[in-house]
Order: structure tokens, then C-alpha cells, then sequence
């Protein structure tokens, strides 16, 4: 009987337990991988988010806070600085673009962002929009690819926005008590009362802008009737001619009074080295399931071990050899961890799929489903080279143990 013939018999005699061990490898690999995509997509659209925009201007307070809000859409804005103060960045010298940027309502979970349409152009290049074009006027929109999709928008739809997470940009020292009264009955009816029209669909752009309803700049001053002379903006995003004209734009703000300039790519390494850390908890947990899969093999070999006992010893007094007994062992276990393992790339790449616009809508997280990195590799190598080791044991011990011994057992 050929070796491969016997193993084959051997993990069909015990349907039940080959099955559960492969399951177990599979579900290892499946939720491994599904865990390396994710963590791919995290650091991708970290790196990915802002674009050419090595610079973004806001009102004081945390620069991680800033940065999250203005090109992730999460979270609240640090505040807003003032008409003089995003003025005076537009004209500097230094800059090469610079958008500003009004937040704080929302459609649905979905931010309304204000910025003119020409940032569309500077970050994403000519790109032809999957339905009708780009805002002109106060009340037109275009809406993110995720959010068209989620909510079954088309271009001439119309909606009405709503108070999102952050006051809106009324003066309240102004306003005072009087305001403080009457402005969530004043902020509804304001709302209500402007409708918003889908002029365009955007493309699938892989960024968080995916997730966001875009219009003008002046949306915000005209819900919430705010005049010039006092209108405020949430942030600009600046994209300098230099990195040495960004720093000449840094310190020539640093004296205003409530702005901050920050360095996106700083705040987003920081972030990025926040999650590395938040994610040890995740590499711990993987560590339990991958050894809870070694331990199923050697559970299932030592089981098979135990019941062929008396058919090992007959090979051997008909001739077969020590090693012929030990590599059919160690054969099944490799053989069931390399089907677990390609059943868990399967089960993971279909999760990713299916799980893909659910985890994007929850958390921002753009998963590829079709990536194939080095992890993939990685996660091969290190399932068989532990499907081996769990197999060495059951097998060397029947390999130590005379043939008459292995009979009589």
C-alpha cells in the first residue's frame, strides 16, 4: 500500500476528528488573515488620508483631534478660527493650495462638509464622478460613494441636514443666555428649513472622503445665517510649495492667537503608533487561537496514534520501515493543516468581502478582499511549520517503540 494511500484511509477512518481539526486550522488562518487585512487597510488609509495637504490649520487644542476630524471625518473639530485668520493663510506666499474647510452638520452618521470643489481636483487629479458633476452654488452637494451606496442616493435627490456633534458657528458670548434657550428649537427649524440637492455622485475614492456628503464652503454661514465679518471656519488644509515654505507658514501663525499649524504626517505616525499599541491585545488573542489550533492536531494525532497502535506494528513486522511509520504520521498532520490552511484563506478573503462596507461604515476601515501581501506567506509558513511541529511528537514516539511492543499494545 502506497504511504499516500494509507494516510487517506487513515483521516477517512476518523471523519469526526479530521474534520474538527481542520475546521479549527481553518477558522486560525481565516481569522489571522482577516486581522492582517484590516491592520493593512488601517495603516493604508492612514498614510493615504490627507493626501498632498502636509499641512492643516485649526483652532487650538489637540493636533491628533484636528487632523482625525478634518481628513477622517472622526470625531469633533477642536473649534473654529476666525474669517481674518484663514484669510491671511490664503495669501501667503508660501502656500500652494489652500482649502478651507466648515463641519459640524451631518446626514444621517454622515458629515456635510464644506470645502470649494477645486480640492476634489488638487488631491484626486481629473477624475470623472460615477454620476452627474460638482457643486456650483450654495444648497448642491456631492455625496461620498459609501454613502450613495448605503443610503440608495442618485443625482436630483434632495435632503435635509441635522446638528451634528459640535455647536454650530454662532458667537455664543453674543447670543448669551437668550441663545442658549432657544437654540436647539432655532438649529431644527434652520435645518429643516435648507434643503441640500445631489448634483453628483463620486467615485469609489478609497479615503475617508468615501464616507462624507460634500458642499460649499458657505453652507454653514447660510443655515445658520451667520454674516460676513464673522464667519469661521473649522480648519484649511494647506498644501506649501516646500516643505521649507510650510515652515515659513507655521511660524508666521504661530503668533495668532488661537490657531495651531500642524504637520499631518506627524500626527498621523501618532496615530498610527496608537493603534500599533491598542493592537498587542489583538496579537495576544491570535497567539491563544493559534496555539488552541496546534494543540487540536496533536490532540487528533495523538488520538490517531493511540488507535493505530496495533496496525503500526503490523506494518513494521510486514516489512515496513521506522520511518515509513513516522512520515505518514507527520503526513497526515502537514496534510490536514495545509487543507485547514487553504479552507481559512478562503474563509477569510470571503469574510473580508462580506464584512468589507460593515466594517468601512462602523469604522472607516477600507479592507481589500483581493489584497495578497508577505503576511499571506507568513501566516502559510508559520501554520505548516506548527502543523509539523504538533506532528513530530505522536509520530516520534511510535517511532521509538519496537514493532512487537507497538502489536501487543
Amino acid at each position: 500500500m502506497s504511504m499516500l494511500r494509507y494516510m487517506l484511509r487513515n483521516l477517512l477512518h476518523r471523519k469526526f476528528l479530521s474534520l474538527l481539526t481542520i475546521l479549527s486550522v481553518t477558522a486560525t488562518v481565516g481569522f489571522v488573515l482577516l486581522l492582517s487585512m484590516s491592520k493593512a487597510g488601517v495603516e493604508e488609509g492612514a498614510e493615504n488620508g490627507y493626501g498632498p495637504f502636509d499641512l492643516v490649520i485649526g483652532a487650538a487644542g489637540s493636533e491628533t483631534q484636528l487632523v482625525l476630524n478634518t481628513f477622517y471625518h472622526v470625531g469633533a473639530p477642536t473649534g473654529n478660527i476666525s474669517e481674518e485668520a484663514w484669510e491671511a493663510v490664503s495669501e501667503h506666499q508660501a502656500i500652494d493650495h489652500a482649502f478651507p474647510m466648515t463641519t459640524g452638520d451631518y446626514f444621517n452618521e454622515f458629515p456635510i462638509v464644506g470645502i470649494d470643489s477645486a480640492y476634489f481636483m488638487t488631491r484626486y487629479g481629473d477624475r470623472a464622478l460615477s454620476e452627474g458633476g460638482l457643486y456650483r452654488q450654495t444648497g448642491e452637494v456631492v455625496v461620498g460613494a459609501h454613502v450613495a451606496q448605503m443610503l440608495g442616493l442618485h443625482v436630483g435627490d434632495s435632503f435635509t441636514g441635522a446638528h451634528g456633534l459640535v455647536e454650530g458657528l454662532h458667537d455664543e458670548e453674543e447670543h448669551g443666555e437668550e441663545h442658549e434657550e432657544g437654540h436647539e428649537g432655532e438649529e431644527h427649524d434652520a435645518h429643516e428649513q435648507f434643503r441640500y440637492t445631489i448634483t453628483g455622485i463620486l467615485p469609489r475614492l478609497n479615503t475617508p472622503d468615501d464616507r462624507a456628503v460634500f458642499t460649499t464652503v458657505d453652507h454653514a454661514w447660510a443655515v445658520h445665517g451667520v454674516e460676513s465679518g464673522h464667519r469661521e471656519v473649522t480648519a484649511v488644509l494647506v498644501k506649501p510649495k516646500t516643505l521649507l515654505s510650510g515652515q515659513e507658514l507655521r511660524d508666521a501663525l504661530e503668533s495668532e492667537a488661537g490657531v495651531q499649524v500642524v504637520y499631518t504626517s506627524k500626527a498621523v505616525a501618532d496615530v498610527i503608533n496608537l493603534v500599533d499599541r491598542g493592537s498587542e491585545l489583538i496579537e495576544i488573542v491570535t497567539l491563544l487561537c493559534v496555539l488552541l489550533a496546534a494543540v487540536t492536531i496533536l490532540l487528533s494525532l495523538v488520538a490517531a496514534a493511540g488507535e493505530r497502535t496495533k496496525d503500526a506494528g503490523l506494518l513494521r513486522l510486514l516489512g515496513k520501515s521506522k520511518g515509513y511509520i513516522m512520515a505518514s504520521m507527520v503526513g497526515e498532520g502537514v496534510a490536514l493543516t495545509a487543507f485547514g490552511l487553504l479552507l481559512g484563506y478562503l474563509a477569510g478573503h470571503a469574510a473580508a468581502y462580506f464584512l468589507k462596507e460593515a466594517v468601512f461604515n462602523y469604522a472607516g476601515i477600507q479592507i481589500n478582499p483581493f489584497q495578497i501581501t508577505a503576511d499571506h506567506a507568513a501566516i502559510a509558513a508559520g501554520a505548516l511549520v506548527i502543523g509539523l511541529a504538533a506532528s513530530m511528537i505522536p509520530a516520534f514516539r511510535m517511532y521509538r517503540t519496537d514493532a512487537l511492543t507497538l502489536f501487543k499494545a
